[in-house]
């Protein structure tokens, strides 16, 4: 192909991603409620259920609604999102790396998956921590799209960090490391972990941050069996 026909492959593959994702916030908006209460559920069992979100604008609902349903739409469209990426690199691959990638896509999207159910479990015990900081001087007025917004980077963040072990898989399959490195870097890899978490996670409190580098870690240990067993074989 050449430059001007990677372009507009690149654009084919851009706007069927843009089309998914545009249904899938449609979708989303037509459950709204139900989606703002799924996130709404953490912060009443930290507050209680007679304390309510506000907002603080006329707009302010309209432009919530319109936030969660986006969100909503990217999480649903992710499958379709992977698929046209896939669909986009697959002829610039050799045999071998090809094969890896569609169960490597499966793979992502159960990471992706796995990683916002682990951040959902997590997030109240991360804002129950930053809620009690305050001790009781402080009241907290929490307006609603701040929450949302707070409560959904919380959630795509641990998603996306739970996708590493797929491209360090693929890292080994192009050669680049080998299960020896990886055992060798263990101490490096920790460390990383821990900052990577720190600068991902929204809140940045220490509750949050270990909930978050503890199941990397192990991420990282099934990786290095995966590298050593699956590759060798």
């Amino acid at each position: 192909m050449t430059f001007m026909e990677h372009l507009n492959e690149l654009r084919t593959r851009v706007t069927r991603s843009a089309a998914a994702i545009l249904v899938g916030a449609g979708v989303a908006f037509a459950f709204r409620e139900p989606l703002f209460e799924l996130l709404a559920s953490p912060y009443n069992d930290v507050i209680g259920p007679g304390e309510k979100l506000v907002f603080l604008n006329p707009t302010g609902a309209f432009a919530l609604f319109m936030k969660l349903a986006l969100w909503g739409g990217l999480i649903l469209a992710s499958p379709v999102v992977i698929y046209q990426l896939w669909r986009f690199i697959a002829p610039a691959l050799t045999d071998r790396e090809r094969k890896y990638l569609i169960p490597a896509s499966g793979v992502l999207a159960l990471l992706f998956v796995g990683g916002v159910s682990a951040g959902y479990w997590s997030l109240d015990r991360g804002l129950s921590f930053l809620l009690d900081f305050g001790g009781d001087q402080i009241d907290p007025v929490i307006e609603a799209q701040n929450y949302m917004t707070f409560a959904m980077r919380f959630l795509l963040a641990f998603g996306a960090a739970f996708e590493f072990p797929v491209f360090l898989f693929g890292a080994a399959v192009i050669n680049v490391v080998d299960s020896k490195k990886l055992r060798e870097g263990r101490r490096w890899a920790v460390l990383i972990i821990v900052i990577a978490a720190a600068v991902i996670t929204p809140s940045g409190d220490p509750i949050t941050l270990l909930l978050l580098s503890g199941p990397l870690y192990v991420l990282y240990e099934l990786t290095i069996l995966a590298v050593r067993f699956i590759l060798r074989k």
